[in-house]
């Protein structure tokens, strides 16, 4: 298990406001316009699934494999929905940006092994999304 599991822990544990205040972010910003009118509850479970899993996803045990299936997947379904491949991309990036925002409020940063943890998480979170962006695009282009 990695150093910032507390980090981690705190992102699972408020699964349920972080996923609230993406679906006001992504249901207002000019980027996402599809997702002003998707349905609230179909939102709520695609959001509330990320965070909720965090640890998983960031788990040296979750293969590169396993998020190219799942986020590719996710890509043909956003397609088929009707979603723009930009508004996909910015809503992940604002899934990663209210994670980020959580763990500053939180004041983790106040000390250097808090930073380290922090770091570290960053580092995982960065490779994970980065992942997703890119899986979940080429499923959107091969659907």
């Amino acid at each position: 298990m990695f150093i910032s599991k507390t980090l981690v822990e705190l992102i699972e544990r408020n699964a349920d406001s972080l996923t609230r205040e993406w679906m006001a972010d992504v249901q207002k910003h000019p980027d996402t316009p599809t997702y002003h009118n998707f349905a609230p509850d179909e939102l709520y479970k695609r959001c509330f699934k990320v965070y909720s899993q965090l640890e998983k996803w960031l788990s040296s045990d979750t293969s590169k494999e396993e998020i190219a299936g799942n986020y590719t997947e996710l890509g043909k379904t956003r397609r088929s929905e009707g979603f723009a491949l930009s508004e996909v991309i910015q809503a992940l990036i604002l899934i990663r940006r209210r994670l980020w925002l959580k763990i500053l409020s939180e004041g983790f940063l106040d000390s250097a092994m808090e930073y380290r943890r922090a770091l570290e998480l960053n580092n995982r979170v960065i490779l994970f999304f980065d992942r997703a962006v890119f899986y979940t695009a080429l499923g959107y282009e091969k659907s």
